[in-house]
């Protein structure tokens, strides 16, 4: 069981801002910081990007400030039975960067909603978010050099994913970023382990299985609106990722 005493995401603070609690409280707190700050860990004042998270646990001292002329951060103050938490792995009182920050302050958001009504589902579903939450934050600490492109990159990626039909080129999508198309073809695949032009055939061609299950739009339909301007090389990709041609793939279905 979990509960929340209170939860805020975009919480604006002006310098100079400071949060001292020698003691610690006696719940959880956990910050996701939108700006720069200041964290005292292992005995020293220690400065930090934006989008890093930092779990305290029931009474551990907490000492943070801004180191900006303004300070942003996400945050909820918590009690929790759950095992992922109170056994969590996550570092405790050291912050540690977001691997997706935009997707965890959505979560956020969500919270301060479940949080603010009385809807009828509103325990299953505050718990059901905070899971989610400290699932993204595993995944977060399972990643490694987390560097300011890598942000610009997700946004690049999720936009690919959701709209795969798009006329994609590495110029383009180098431009996008303000960088060189050879270093952005670089840092996508040390990113995610695949090309960013394999990205978008393969999102393509996830878009064409959905087609092929659920629609009767013929070949050429689905080719077309996978943004294929080729029948012929639709089809030759199709078969090069599935094994199977487009109307092989559909008669299996």
């Amino acid at each position: 069981m979990n509960t929340i005493f209170y939860v805020e995401y975009d919480a604006v603070h002006h310098s100079p801002f400071m949060f001292d609690i020698p003691e610690g409280h006696d719940c959880w707190l956990l910050v996701i910081t939108h700006t720069p700050a200041l964290f005292w860990v292992n005995g020293k004042l220690e400065e930090y990007p934006p989008h890093c998270a930092v779990l305290y646990k029931p009474y551990q001292k907490i000492y943070y400030r801004a180191c900006t002329e303004q300070y942003v951060n996400d945050w909820i103050r918590f009690a929790s039975e759950e095992l992922y938490i109170t056994e969590t792995s996550l570092p405790l009182g050291e912050p540690f960067p977001l691997d997706d920050p935009e997707y965890c302050h959505k979560l956020f958001q969500l919270l301060v909603v479940e949080h603010s009504f009385r809807n009828g589902y509103k325990e299953s579903s505050i718990s059901y978010l905070l899971r989610t939450l400290f699932n993204k934050l595993l995944e977060s600490c399972a990643q490694e050099n987390i560097g300011p492109q890598h942000y610009p990159l997700m946004k690049l990626r999720t936009a690919i994913h959701n709209n795969p039909s798009h006329v994609w080129t590495v110029a383009t999508m180098a431009e996008t970023l303000n960088i060189s198309s050879g270093y952005l073809q670089l840092i996508y695949k040390k990113a995610f382990g695949l090309s960013c032009m394999d990205d978008v055939i393969h999102s393509r061609i996830r878009l064409a299985k959905e087609f092929l299950r659920h629609h009767r739009y013929t070949v050429a339909e689905i080719a077309d609106r996978c943004g294929y301007r080729n029948v012929e090389h639709f089809c030759r990709q199709f078969k090069q990722i599935t094994g199977v041609s487009p109307k092989q793939f559909k008669q299996q279905f």
